[in-house]
């Protein structure tokens, strides 16, 4: 036993130091997407960290009640939010100061968000985030605008041959609907779902409405799109259902004319995760096992449909190949002001030495600028 202090060192669980160089890395990240955004038309947008709590989770966001970090304003006597997303916040702002603005409305945003609870798989509960918000039309084009937006940003990263995987968390309820599906044999239904059991959702097809028989071969489809939208054009689907199937093919047909090399998925009963999203639903991949790079899809921003995309820099930080350190050139006492200026202008980073006892070593500099002004590689 000690009685010793734990280490000011010590973070709480899913909380972390970002150190140079991957701090530095991941601001470049951002600001190298946010710029894309930019080219496409998306004004950038701040919103506050903290909001009152019964504004932050209005709307789309009360799905993310339960993972909001709360506290009171010691000000106004309020209880306030942490935000665990921005999406909700982006379409606060759409709905009140920016009412008045002619719609389509396109806003970018970058920053980070405070979870209650990591994943298994992702643990981190402080977020970084980039995204973008297409409010006003409802149209599969403006899905395809924010799929196709999204996977440029990435590629102009880095990210090489970025996957699209659409889902569709209607479907699977608009046909437990029609076939009558309710209480306990609904849950059971849905797990199995969730689950990806094809025996067990054909076994609990059997008694269910006629609606739902078409469950196995969906769950069956899920892949590449083609072979998805062809199960769907084929499945005997009720009313609601097919339209929520042939608004997919139309989202697929539009992301294909603008982004052509992109490879897509469908997975059409899919529907975990999904809680606020109203039509196609969006996970971006990279290659090998680099895990979710971007997440979004279509919902309602207050009274007004809506569609996005959020962008995590953390995992495209390790999906990229790590790019070259910004050379570090150390500056003798009494070195040239002008030709240190120079190196600067050309992205280079400049230390300067402060006392005798500062090196290029201890500095971790690349180079040391000589007598004529010149920047010298250090010799390993």
């Amino acid at each position: 036993m000690t009685d010793d202090p734990p280490s000011p060192a010590l973070l709480p669980a899913g909380l972390a130091d970002l150190l140079p160089p991957e701090a530095e890395r991941e601001a470049a990240l951002v600001e190298a997407m946010v710029e894309v955004f930019a080219r496409h038309g998306y004004e950038r947008v701040k919103p506050p960290l903290l909001e009152f709590e019964d504004s932050l989770f209005a709307g789309s966001g009360a799905a993310l009640a339960d993972q909001t970090f709360r506290l009171m304003d010691p000000v106004s006597q309020r209880m306030m939010g942490l935000r665990a997303d921005t999406t909700p916040q982006v379409a606060r702002i759409a709905a009140t100061r920016l009412a008045r603005t002619s719609r389509p409305l396109r806003l970018s945003y970058h920053g980070q968000v405070l979870r209650v609870r990591g994943t298994q798989l992702a643990p981190a509960r402080q977020v970084p985030q980039a995204g973008i918000e297409l409010i006003g039309p409802d149209l599969p084009e403006a899905d395809a605008e924010v799929a196709a937006v999204a996977a440029e940003a990435l590629v102009a990263l880095g990210v090489t041959d970025p996957s699209l995987d659409i889902t569709l968390p209607r479907l699977s309820p608009a046909l437990l609907d029609a076939a009558g599906v309710e209480g306990e044999a609904r849950r059971r239904l849905a797990r199995a779902l969730d689950r990806k059991d094809a025996a067990a959702v054909a076994e609990r097809v059997r008694d269910a409405g006629r609606a739902a028989h078409v469950l196995p071969a969906l769950l069956a489809a899920a892949g590449p799109a083609d072979i998805a939208l062809e199960a769907l054009e084929e499945a005997d689907l009720p009313p609601a259902a097919r339209a929520i199937a042939d608004n997919a093919a139309a989202v697929i047909a539009a992301i294909r004319a603008r982004a052509p090399v992109l490879r897509i998925t469908l997975d059409p009963v899919e529907f975990r995760g999904f809680r606020y999203h109203t039509g196609v639903a969006f996970t971006v991949f990279g290659p090998g096992a680099t895990g979710e790079l971007a997440r979004g899809g279509r919902y309602m921003s207050g009274e007004e449909p809506a569609t996005g995309m959020t962008l995590y820099p953390d995992a495209v930080l390790r999906a990229v190949p790590a790019a070259p350190r910004r050379p570090r050139v150390f500056l003798p006492a009494g070195a040239d002001a002008a030709a240190a200026a120079a190196l600067r202008a050309k992205g280079m980073a400049t230390v300067a030495q402060l006392s005798p006892d500062d090196t290029a070593r201890s500095l971790r500099c690349t180079h040391v600028l000589d007598a004529a002004g010149v920047p010298r590689p250090i010799k390993e």
